[in-house]
């Protein structure tokens, strides 16, 4: 039977709103009949249709879609049996650039002129008459925004399930208004009036805090970056059964306080929230109406409907031990390290004050602020009289533990909610060792941590930053994890927006200035960060075949890639034209072996690694968007940078004049090395890797390629060694530690479980134990461990070829693929007589027979290559392999 299991717009299932002139569908169905295909597709949006064979994501181009209006798509699929299916979705339109009947309104009032410090919370309120019977209301949308971060409520209670709205984009270029569909909320009986006719009364209301765009912001505290104070906007339009409409939008008839409830709300301190205080009985003022620009705003952004992954709760975390410290706080382990915020249900008197502050390490029994820096982390809630509940919605915080005082044990149940982008789950990893599931468990929920709104590079302490070499890195890893669809159109739309008049890319994306080397990037391209404008798009063309987004990219990676040229032509002659030396560079960054300017040091090998890899993909766009004169003059640069790097950054036996691991990842896993120079530089790596006792050597850019340098170049079992390591620095030492996130440094912790501090005790500033970008190990366990990885685009042809070792007798990866889920499963099912050795947490045998089971999506071939070698391409449906297996010894020297 046919099918169709998944039909998108935009990306979404349900609920999309856009601004869209050409909105993106997708969709993917599923067949019970093997080496099935869709042999013709219909898709219809009115009166336009387009009609194709092969599946894809389809952008309409039919007549111009009218602003705020509701819309149907159907599609029609056929397969090679003659079986057909049908599905509709339904979507409406944004405002597209339909202003706003309404305007941006603020306590004219307030100044705010303190440093370092978030402004006190904005509460807005207007109370008015819907003008017809609420229950003949057919359309209720409210359309809402706000510089800095909203929460909007209609009669006391939340409007829509979203957090930290409107979210935080290049400011200065664009931002996000959310719809909310209210119409049942309005739609409520009123009072009967004299004239018999229902009347209704509504009270809006919303909070305005700074967040990003005025709050204290970067490790500097920086305040007011994108404006001097907050300012909201909103329109609820309402539509009855009879046609006539009802607007009602900001204006100065609205009421305004800085007197609420809310005290404090600052993005990385938290808040202080006064439930004593009633919010109906606050002196309120006239809202005063201002244009953004009057709030220095460098000119005004352009406004879109949210086209971003929401930030909403996910997993509730229920305490796994509650203790007192030795100070008598009380604290609650959540037994998990993530980003999120508390539920707090008490029982309390008026006037009584409740702290809870958070951090994700214990030392000596009390909660580790070290790391954090300036950041409080910390909630204060004063107490109305009886039963109450609590929980934050202008901050978000990292951490595993929650230290209370000021409430009784027995008078208080506390919980945590995760909080982090609407990035659903698309892959999973399992194998028979234990420590790697482990593994794979604190590389997703780094991920999810650092995927709140923007991709961050930690989520506790005065920082959570857009950098961009750490997705750069991990794009891959993410992709197959998670959809990171929408997640990633936005924040590569401030990418593209960020980037500087001599094409460099930001190395902090929305850009915030926090040091002069930020600001040089409107000129300088930083190798690893900037080429995040490639990468990213990259890896997720590789996994969901949108053909778009590097068509929007495309102009975005060109200029890029000439500022790159530039910088490493600077002042170079012959072959060291290509050897990328001058500007910034951050080299072998977090690398184990040396510091800071160690690190940077090695940034001429990097750079010129990078700048190789980045031409060779920037060839293979060109040719898939038909840009065939680019192609060839990306070769070419791919090849003469190739040169450079060999000839001369390395001696006659492919040894780096400065010797380290990542000299070796790079042009290895960069394809910069053929032949002979291949073998020997992947034999010098192994020799630096053995000498190094399996431990991990490299830093931000190598870490992600190393295995597959040593597995790739006939080093299995030293990959595997190297994987399954617990000792400092190492993955699994990590694990070993009770890390179940990732780290910033491999020596975050010493032995003995304190605090690494540096030697000079400088380097406590850069202890987070919630870092994700080493955790992109996780490309090599899906597509080495258990072997999955695609061919062409969306996988639409892919490859199951597992690289065996380590002592793992089994593995299994599923990925949601553009044509479906894929999914493979192999085992070692021993026979014979046993002589067993421990290795990754199973028992094997000398001899057995491995099994293997590929799910080939509907329309997709698959290539399957066992461990003997055997190779068989099949179509979709379910596949069963098996081969004899000896197990091979491992020769480590």
């Amino acid at each position: 039977m046919l099918k169709i299991a998944s039909f998108q717009v935009e990306h979404m299932s349900a609920g999309c709103v856009t601004d869209e002139a050409q909105p993106r569908f997708s969709w993917y169905a599923e067949s019970d009949r093997g080496d099935n295909e869709i042999t013709d597709a219909v898709l219809t949006v009115g009166n336009w249709q387009s009609r194709r064979r092969e599946q894809s994501v389809v952008r309409y181009s039919g007549p111009a879609l009218t602003p705020m209006q509701a819309y149907k798509a159907q599609l029609h699929v056929r397969d090679r049996y003659g079986e057909e299916a049908e599905a509709e979705i339904e979507f409406e339109t944004g405002r597209m650039g339909t202003p706003f009947a309404a305007s941006w309104i603020t306590d004219g009032s307030y100044r705010f002129t303190e440093k370092k410090v978030s402004p006190r919370p904005m509460l807005f309120r207007k109370r008015t008459v819907l003008a017809g019977d609420p229950q003949k209301i057919a359309r209720a949308r409210v359309y809402v925004t706000a510089l800095g971060l909203y929460e909007l409520s209609i009669d006391g209670r939340k409007v829509g399930e979203d957090y930290l709205t409107p979210g935080f984009t290049s400011y200065r270029n664009e931002m996000q208004y959310q719809v909310y569909d209210v119409t049942d909320r309005l739609s409520q009986p009123g009072q009967k009036s004299d004239q018999a006719q229902d009347t209704r009364e509504i009270a809006l209301e919303a909070t305005v805090t700074g967040g990003w765009a005025v709050g204290s912001y970067t490790y500097f505290r920086r305040n007011r970056v994108y404006g001097d104070k907050q300012a909201f906007l909103c329109e609820l339009r309402i539509t009855y059964i009879d046609g006539t409409e009802q607007i009602i939008g900001t204006d100065k008839s609205w009421k305004v306080t800085t007197e609420g409830p809310l005290k404090e709300a600052d993005i990385y301190d938290g808040e202080v929230y006064d439930a004593s205080i009633d919010p109906l009985s606050v002196p309120m003022h006239a809202a005063a109406e201002v244009d953004p620009e009057d709030l220095n705003f460098t000119k005004k952004p352009n406004l879109l409907a949210s086209y971003g992954a929401p930030v909403r709760t996910h997993e509730t975390m229920k305490p796994a031990a509650v203790f007192t410290a030795p100070s008598g706080e009380r604290i609650y382990d959540m037994g998990q390290n993530f980003t999120g915020i508390l539920r707090a249900k008490m029982r309390g008197r008026a006037g009584q004050k409740i702290t809870f502050r958070h951090a994700e390490l214990l030392m000596d029994g009390e909660l580790c602020y070290a790391p954090l820096r300036t950041a409080k982390q910390r909630l204060e809630y004063i107490c109305r009289d009886g039963e109450q509940e609590y929980s934050p919605r202008f901050c978000y915080m990292g951490f595993r533990y929650i230290g209370v005082t000021g409430i009784e044990e027995k008078d208080l149940e506390l919980s945590a909610l995760a909080l982090y982008s609407d990035v659903g789950d698309n892959g999973s990893f399992e194998c028979s060792g234990e420590m790697l599931n482990k593994l794979q468990k604190a590389i997703c929920w780094g991920a999810k941590s650092n995927f709140t709104d923007i991709p961050t590079d930690c989520p506790q302490r005065d920082e959570r930053l857009g950098w961009t070499g750490d997705i750069a890195l991990f794009a891959p890893t993410a992709a197959f994890n998670f959809d990171m669809s929408r997640f990633f159109d936005k924040w590569l739309l401030d990418v593209k927006s960020e980037q500087g008049r001599g094409g460099g890319i930001p190395m902090i994306v929305p850009s915030v200035k926090i040091y002069n080397q930020v600001e040089m990037t409107l000129t300088h391209a930083v190798d690893h960060w900037g080429d995040c404008c490639i990468w990213v798009p990259w890896a997720e063309y590789m996994v969901r075949g949108d053909k778009n987004l590097l068509r929007r990219m495309y102009p975005t990676m060109r200029r890029y890639m000439q500022a790159c040229i530039h910088w490493a032509e600077l002042g170079s002659f012959g072959k060291n034209k290509r050897v990328w030396s001058a500007g910034h560079h951050y080299g072998d960054w977090c690398a184990p072996d040396t510091g800071f300017k160690g690190w940077m040091k090695r940034g001429k090998y990097t750079a010129t690694a990078c700048l190789a890899r980045s031409a060779g993909t920037m060839s293979k766009i060109a040719r898939i968007l038909g840009k065939d004169a680019d192609a060839e003059k990306f070769d070419r640069l791919k090849e003469e940078t190739a040169d450079a790097y060999r000839s001369v950054l390395m001696d006659q036996d492919c040894r780096p004049k400065d010797e380290f691991q990542t000299a070796y990842v790079l042009p290895l896993h960069y394809g910069l090395l053929r032949g002979e120079d291949r073998k020997k530089a992947a034999a010098n790596l192994v020799r630096l890797v053995r000498k190094n006792g399996w431990h991990i050597g490299t830093g931000f850019p190598g870490t992600p390629y190393i295995l597959f340098a040593l597995a790739d170049n006939g080093y299995e079992e030293d990959a595997y060694k190297m994987l399954l390591t617990d000792t400092c620095p190492s993955w699994l030492y990590e694990i070993k530690a009770g890390g179940t996130t990732i780290w910033e440094r491999w020596d975050a912790l010493c032995e003995d479980g304190s605090l690494n501090k540096g030697k000079d005790g400088d380097n406590v500033d850069m202890v987070s134990l919630n870092h994700y970008a080493a955790g992109a190990v996780g490309d090599f366990l899906y597509r080495r461990v258990a072997g999955i990885e695609p061919v062409e685009a969306g996988y639409k042809r892919f490859r199951i070829r597992p690289v065996v070792g380590g002592g793992l007798t089994s593995a299994s990866a599923k990925v949601v693929t553009a044509y479906g889920p894929a999914s493979v499963m192999w085992e070692i099912v021993p026979c014979g007589e046993s002589d067993s050795e421990e290795a990754g947490g199973a028992s094997l045998s000398k001899g057995g027979q491995f099994r293997l089971t590929a799910q080939v999506p509907l329309g997709t071939k698959c290539e399957v290559i066992l461990p003997d070698g055997t190779a068989e391409t099949v179509g979709s449906g379910e596949h069963r392999f098996v081969c004899p297996y000896t197990t091979r010894r491992p020769t480590l020297v």
